[in-house]
Order: C-alpha cells, then structure tokens, then sequence
C-alpha cells in the first residue's frame, strides 16, 4: 500500500505534466497566433506599397512626368 507522501508525490508529478502539456499547447497557439499576424502585416504592407506606387504613377501620369 503506498503511503500518503507516496501519494502526494504521485499527485504532483501528474499535476506537473499536465501544466507542461497545457504550457505547450499554449505556446503552439500563440507561435501559431504570431505567424498568422505576421503574415497578415506582411500582406498589408505589399498591398500599402502596390497603392503608394500606384498613387506616384497616377500623380507622374497627371501632371507630364511620366512622358518618355
């Protein structure tokens, strides 16, 4: 029969490996989290500067500029 302190330790063992697999599941979402996010900005900006090119083009085209 195990005793109490045997118990215990048991106990806490199992409590600590399952805070380490929540930990690790929390960590996978938030790298997950971060990537998503990173890829959103980075699609952002290419869409921001795809405008400000634009924009230049249209202010060249507007006013004689842009003739070769």
């Amino acid at each position: 029969m195990a005793s109490n302190s045997e118990k215990v330790s048991f106990h806490a063992g199992e409590a600590k490996g399952q805070t380490q697999e929540k930990a690790s599941g929390v960590m996978d979402m938030a790298n997950n989290a971060a990537k998503s996010t990173k890829e959103t900005l980075e699609a952002a900006g290419q869409n921001v500067q795809a405008a400000a090119v634009g924009a230049v083009d249209a202010v060249k085209n507007a006013t004689g500029m842009n003739k070769k």
